[in-house]
């Protein structure tokens, strides 16, 4: 019994041929399209006609991927923002020891200007810390006698004066600053050349500027520099500005506070100066002529007093004088005994001569009378 299929299921030509038929077709269309790029807008067409559905198609595939991407792109953003917040720290740290040393660098390079301008040796210092007490304006430096501080150097800054070197220690120095009450510097009005003294307050702010008389023309933003009356501080080193002056009529002098030009407080590196005045030192004061009289007749009377006494001396030395001399005397005729014996044949012969003449009698001439 044979089987065939009904006709509404009738295929046409046998599976062989057909298959021979689309690879003779596929063949072709390879060939045409490599050699003569026939099926290139077609190509085109139907990818942009199956571009949706490939989109849908790959739907699951991009959720997929893109919740494993979430994933790492949030540890991947979380391990990089808290590297770079670490970085920005250290950059931060790293900026701000470059202002710090840009400040300290112009800083130096101030103090090492003011080395070179200044005509005294210089050392340069850091302050370690604050004395104790604190009713005292005083620091403490790295540097002490083996460096070649010397008590009494004055002490500035790139500003002006800061204090000066109270006591020395073989490593340290102690410094006290120019606002210590028991402060002073004598100092000198820029603008009118006046001359006084600088004292610290009690408060340690602000100086005070005394014996300064009403009359004196002080105004306020004057500048004061060291006067170098002293020796120890050179002139010209800036010290204080003027802020304030009280002429009261009941005082004689006037009251004038003073700020100082230098940061005594906020300073950290510092110049230790070596100061050498060479200032002959002062001749001695002429007495005047009252003076100068009494003192002649001082000199005088000593003058005579002396003379007396010199003259007792010598009268009371005479008579210990001649009995030395005639030993002296009686010795001369020792060393002449060897001419003593013709000296007694010739006194001798002398004295016999008038004897003899004496007792020969004149004799008479011849025919005269007896």
């Amino acid at each position: 019994m044979e089987y065939s299929p009904p006709p509404l299921f009738k295929q046409g030509p046998s599976a062989l041929a057909r298959l021979v038929f689309f690879v003779v077709l596929a063949l072709a269309l390879l060939i045409s399209d490599a050699r003569f790029k026939t099926l290139e807008i077609v190509r085109g067409v139907l990818g942009a006609g199956l571009y949706p559905l490939q989109r849908a198609a790959l739907v699951p595939r991009d959720v997929f991927m893109g919740a494993a991407d979430l994933a790492v792109t949030s540890a991947t953003l979380r391990s990089e923002n808290d590297k770079l917040r670490t970085k920005d720290l250290q950059l931060s740290q790293q900026a701000n020891t470059a202002a710090e040393l840009a400040a300290e660098n112009a800083h130096l390079r101030a103090l090492l200007q003011l080395s070179q301008r200044a005509t005294t040796q210089s050392l340069p210092a850091e302050i370690q810390y604050d004395t104790r007490d604190p009713f005292t304006q005083k620091v403490v430096i790295g540097r002490g006698a083996q460096q070649g501080i010397q008590n009494g150097s004055p002490v500035v800054n790139e500003d002006g004066v800061v204090g000066q070197v109270t006591r020395v220690f073989p490593l340290q120095a102690e410094v006290t600053l120019l606002t210590d009450k028991d402060q002073a510097v004598p100092v000198q009005i820029v603008r009118t050349g006046l001359r006084s003294v600088i004292y610290g307050t009690p408060k340690g702010d602000t100086l005070d500027l005394r014996f300064v008389p009403i009359s004196a023309d002080v105004q306020t933003g004057d500048e004061l520099v060291t006067s170098g009356l002293d020796g120890i501080y050179p002139p010209g080193l800036p010290v204080a500005k003027v802020v304030r002056v009280d002429k009261q009529a009941d005082t004689a002098f006037a009251r004038v506070i003073c700020l100082p030009v230098a940061p005594v407080r906020g300073a950290r590196q510092l110049l230790v100066l070596h100061y050498v005045n060479d200032i002959p030192p002062r001749p001695p004061e002429e007495p005047d002529p009252a003076t100068a009289a009494k003192e002649a007749a001082k000199a005088k009377k000593a003058g005579k007093g002396a003379d007396s006494k010199a003259a007792a001396d010598k009268s009371a030395a005479k008579p210990a004088g001649k009995p030395a001399e005639k030993p002296a005397a009686a010795a001369r005729p020792a060393e002449k005994t060897p001419a003593a014996p013709a000296a007694t044949e010739k006194k001798s012969a002398a004295e016999k001569k008038p004897t003899a003449d004496k007792n020969v009698k004149p004799q008479a001439a011849p025919g005269a009378q007896p």
